[in-house]
């Protein structure tokens, strides 16, 4: 059952309690992320996601970890382009205390000096480990491509000319800025009483009164290029695709549709084209990125150095014909996958407190499975081939290289 209350100072609550289950997941979001930033302070909302937990007025470093264990809880953050996520999943018996420890950090948190220090190496670090993961790497790369240096085309992690200059008051002045009552909302889902609940809530986060109005500025533009990023590596990494749309697009479920005939699973087109019949690449596959005011629709593959050229010309003759050769059976097993995709995907009460957040975010109500399975259902075969057409334009093609490549290897490709 699905609830939306508001705490006594305004921050907006979702709710999805359900009953069969032993556990419940109480996140905290803050509408803030990596394109919010200046780019002198990018990184800054990964940075501080970290710093939360370096210790409160009442509990040490320590103390958290240790009292997060013998809850058999989960503690955790996660910071994305556009959104900074606090949460904590416990059984429902451990609600109360779940619930004291997430809200210590997040109102009480003193991020010592030292400790700011410290987590700059560590964040340094992390930024190395995704630098040598290059089918990670790439992506960050295809959003500069695509985005420039500012706004969404900033890494989530920020850069290390960045980091090394952070203060605590510039975490402070982070703080005052976005943590505001306006910026919150808080999700919740398991097995849970509403009442009870919400009065815990009140107890913990009701005193939160920073009021807060961030800049959320223009839509980025989006830019046609190409780019090739070139390093010796065992392979090289291709990322490529074309100007997508908003997260609460009208279009969104046909979008999803489109890209689980073109690159989602084992039975997609370009899965079978170029990994089950010609052996070209071990991993490919289509994804959506949407954003709040835009978006993306990309293919990422990771291919032998002499087969880049051969490998993109094979994915812009499968996106390019796309939309011509779609046929009802097609569309209506995509639409089984993607059902069942959506449904199984929701399973697990974490899975639900973040979509019933992400709804209340970017779309301000409640969609139940059963209306997006209708929305789903609803897909006709020209509807899918109308947003191809819009979508696979030439003009809005955009390609990132990662390897042992050269410009050369990939000239034309926007002008073939």
């Amino acid at each position: 059952m699905f609830r939306k209350e508001y705490l006594a100072n305004s921050v907006p609550v979702v709710m999805e309690s359900i009953k069969n289950v032993r556990s419940v997941v109480v996140g905290i979001w803050v509408k803030v992320g990596s394109r919010h930033e200046p780019p002198a302070l990018n990184g800054i909302s990964h940075f501080l996601e970290h710093m939360f937990f370096k210790g409160t007025k009442r509990r040490t470093a320590k103390d958290i970890a240790y009292e997060t264990d013998s809850l058999g809880a989960e503690l955790n953050a996660f910071t994305s382009r556009e959104t900074t996520t606090f949460y904590v999943k416990v059984l429902d018996e451990f609600l109360d205390d779940g619930l004291d420890l997430l809200s210590d950090i997040f109102m009480n948190s003193i991020f010592p000096d030292e400790d700011i220090e410290k987590e700059k190496k560590i964040i340094k670090e992390e930024i190395k480990m995704v630098e040598d993961t290059p089918d990670d790497y790439v992506h960050d790369l295809f959003n500069q491509t695509i985005w420039g240096q500012y706004g969404i085309g900033q890494p989530v992690l920020g850069r290390r000319e960045t980091i090394r200059t952070f203060t605590r008051d510039d975490l402070l002045a982070h703080i005052r800025k976005y943590y505001g009552t306006k910026d919150i909302v808080i999700s919740c889902a398991g097995n849970f009483d509403h009442t009870r609940l919400l009065a815990l809530l009140d107890k913990n986060l009701g005193s939160l009164r920073r009021g807060s109005e961030p800049e959320r500025g223009d839509p980025p533009a989006y830019q046609s290029t190409v780019r090739v990023f070139s390093k010796e590596l065992a392979e090289a990494h291709i990322c490529m695709g074309y100007r997508g749309i908003p997260q609460a697009s009208r279009q969104r479920y046909c979008l999803f549709t489109l890209n689980t005939i073109l690159g989602a699973g084992v039975s997609s087109r370009l899965f079978q084209e170029i990994r089950e019949k010609r052996g070209l690449a071990y991993a490919i596959y289509s994804f959506i990125a949407s954003y709040s005011d835009t978006g993306l629709w990309g293919v990422y593959a990771g291919v032998s150095r002499k087969r880049v050229r051969e490998v993109i010309d094979l994915i812009l003759r499968e996106t390019e014909h796309l939309k011509d050769s779609i046929s009802e059976g097609e569309l209506q097993r995509a639409k089984n996958q993607l059902k069942g995709n959506i449904i199984l995907g929701l399973e697990s009460t974490s899975s639900r407190m973040n979509n019933i957040a992400r709804q209340e975010i970017y779309h301000g109500r409640y969609y139940s499975p059963r209306e997006i399975i209708e929305e789903i259902d609803a897909i006709s075969v020209n509807q899918v081939r109308e947003l191809a057409d819009a979508i696979i334009r030439p003009d809005m093609l955009a390609l990132t290289v990662y390897g042992p490549v050269d410009e050369p290897s990939v000239a034309g490709v926007l002008t073939r």
